[in-house]
């Protein structure tokens, strides 16, 4: 049974491979699982209209629809909203959500300088055809400043060399090194889902279809974060059985505890799902 990983479209999808020793999909393979890692490639202006719909419909679903049994999907922040998507439009063993956001307006005020942001960036990101990481990036900064000075004040503190300096820069590294969005993903994702809040208000569509997670056939497991500050708690999806970790957002896949407390607890999640031979 296929294990199919679906990323968000803002960051590399590498974090779920980020290091030797630091590895979920490496982990899970040594597990006996057949783990897939979706990529969703570096757009270039030409795919300007490539909105998230069509990242659903003209990539994922033909890449789910070539396999040769219904997968279990995995996705991860905005894969989560993509996967869950995917699920209901094409058979599914499984969907599992990890800190994916869907109720957008558990954001709260935080949306404020989400929306002021766009405000400010789409009409040269129009006219790019592209949303550039430095957009993003500045978003995620805006969500906690302080926090993320206090980041880097730590860092400097570490001794050069050090096993814990270089883990923090290729986290960084992985962070900082994504492909912009297009155009059409970054207006659909900062006007229909930040604003308007289409799939939290069950007005989402793929494929002329409302995207409704309660109607889902398969089983569904949903890792929630009760201290995220990417994807707060009150916007997470919470479909199926819900398990909440007090990790963050990026800590729940890569930090000290997150084979105990997320790895694991999904390996045995995949295996009460796993068709017997």
């Amino acid at each position: 049974m296929p294990v199919v990983f679906v990323p968000s479209l803002i960051n590399p999808p590498l974090v779920l491979d980020l290091a030797r020793g630091n590895s979920l999909l490496r982990w899970l393979a040594r597990q006996g699982f057949c783990p897939l890692l979706v990529d969703w490639g570096s757009p270039g202006p030409e795919d300007r209209a490539q909105d998230v719909d069509a990242h659903i419909t003209e990539l994922l679903l033909p890449l789910l629809r070539s396999l040769d049994s219904p997968p279990v999907l995995v996705g991860y922040c905005l894969g989560g909203t993509l996967a869950t998507a995917a699920a209901a439009a094409h058979p599914a063993a499984g969907l599992v959500n990890i800190a994916a956001p869907w109720r957008f307006t558990g954001y709260g005020e935080a949306l404020e300088p989400i929306a002021e942001l766009w405000d400010q960036a789409h009409a040269t990101c129009e006219q790019l055809g592209l949303v550039p990481m430095e957009v993003l990036q500045s978003g995620f900064w805006r969500l906690d400043p302080r926090r993320t000075v206090a980041k880097f004040e730590r860092f400097a503190r570490l001794a050069p060399g050090s096993a814990e300096a270089r883990a923090f820069v290729t986290l960084e590294d992985w962070a900082n090194a994504g492909a912009p969005l297009t155009y059409g993903a970054g207006r659909q994702l900062f006007d229909d889902f930040f604003s308007a809040d289409l799939p939290g208000t069950g007005r989402w569509r793929i494929e002329g279809r409302a995207v409704d997670p309660q109607a889902l056939a398969c089983p569904a497991l949903s890792f929630v974060s009760t201290t995220d500050r990417i994807v707060p708690a009150a916007s997470a999806a919470r479909f199926g059985e819900v398990r909440e970790l007090a990790m963050g957002h990026v800590g729940m896949i890569v930090g000290g505890r997150a084979r105990a407390a997320l790895w694991e607890p999904l390996a045995g999640w995949l295996r009460d799902v796993r068709p017997t031979r």
